[in-house]
């Protein structure tokens, strides 16, 4: 809950973000770089702490693991980041299409609903991107782990 409160607060400061760029480039393959550098720095952080949690937990999780959780947000640089969408889209929950992706707040809900998917069609390696995929509805073990990491950030 605390770790949740802490995110919400440092949404609305883009500049206090801090995430280990270096660390995690230095996880990610080179055509993965750009989609990490691509994610908003709240995202980039939250990307790195999930990433270095996972590790923690399972020291044994392979490298498609730990650049998935580096890259498992990175559906949601498609749109700026803004708070109060990400606030209003958290709270609300809406049915949407997940084509064509729109402007406006129906654009909001899509990247909320659809990230994993939109992230997962963006990312080469096809174990990373499986695991991007789930990480919200997982079905294999790996995907699980990283949604329970995920969940408590």
């Amino acid at each position: 809950m605390w770790r949740r409160l802490r995110r919400l607060w440092r949404a609305f400061f883009p500049a206090r973000a801090n995430p280990d760029d270096a660390w995690a480039l230095g996880e990610l393959r080179l055509e993965e770089a750009h989609l990490y550098k691509a994610m908003d720095s709240r995202d980039r952080e939250h990307a790195v702490w999930v990433a270095r949690r996972l590790l923690e937990r399972y020291p044994e999780a392979p490298g498609f693991v730990v650049r998935a959780a580096l890259l498992h947000d990175c559906g949601k640089a498609l749109r700026p980041y803004r708070p109060l969408e990400r606030i209003l889209t958290g709270l609300l929950r809406l049915d949407v299409p997940i084509e064509p992706l729109q402007k406006g707040l129906i654009g909001a809900w899509q990247i909320r609903q659809h990230h994993p998917e939109y992230g997962a069609a963006r990312i080469l390696d096809p174990q990373v991107a499986q695991i991007v995929r789930e990480h919200h509805r997982p079905r294999s073990l790996w995907a699980s782990r990283l949604c329970e990491v995920d969940e408590e950030f």
